[in-house]
C-alpha cells in the first residue's frame, strides 16, 4: 500500500460487490446461451462450449478486479488502489480536501453504496457511504 509503516490506517475495504452485478449478469446469459449450443448436435457444441468458457474468464476477471481494488483511509490519505502486477493508486491528502461530497442514487441508498468525491478524487461504489463520509469529514477536519 501507499501508507507508510507509521501512518495508521482508519479504513481498508473493497468496493461494494454491486459492481459485480453486470459482469455476473452477463456471464451468465453467456454461459446460459453456451449450455443450450451445448445440448444440440456437433456443430453447435463448439461455440457452446466457447460461450462457456468466455462466461467463466468474464466472471474470473470482474471478480479478481474487485478482489484487488482497495479504498483506503489514513491518518493523511485518501487513496485507491488497484491492480496486481501493475499497482495503480490515485490519492489526497486529508489536509487538502477542501470539498467533500456523497452522491447516492436510489439503487445506492437501497443497497449501502454511494460515490464519495474528496477534492479531484471521485470513487464510485464505496460500501457503508455515510460512515466513510463521515470518518474522512473528521479526519480531514
Amino acid at each position: 500500500m501507499l501508507a507508510s509503516a507509521e501512518e495508521r490506517v482508519y479504513l481498508d475495504a473493497r468496493r461494494h460487490g454491486v459492481v459485480l452485478a453486470r459482469p455476473l449478469g452477463q456471464a451468465v446469459l453467456l454461459a446460459g446461451l453456451g449450455g443450450f449450443l451445448l445440448a444440440l448436435r456437433w456443430p453447435m457444441q463448439i461455440p457452446g462450449a466457447l460461450l462457456v468458457i468466455a462466461a467463466a474468464l468474464l466472471t474470473l476477471r470482474a471478480v479478481w478486479l474487485w478482489e484487488r481494488t482497495h479504498l483506503v483511509v489514513t491518518a493523511e490519505k485518501l487513496f485507491v488502489v488497484s491492480g496486481t502486477l501493475r499497482r495503480n493508486a490515485s490519492a489526497v491528502r486529508l489536509r487538502s480536501v477542501e470539498n467533500l461530497g456523497l452522491e447516492q442514487s436510489l439503487p445506492g441508498r437501497l443497497f449501502g453504496y454511494g460515490t464519495l468525491v474528496a477534492g479531484s478524487l471521485e470513487i464510485d461504489h464505496v460500501p457503508e457511504p455515510r460512515n466513510v463520509y463521515r470518518l474522512v469529514e473528521r479526519l480531514a477536519g
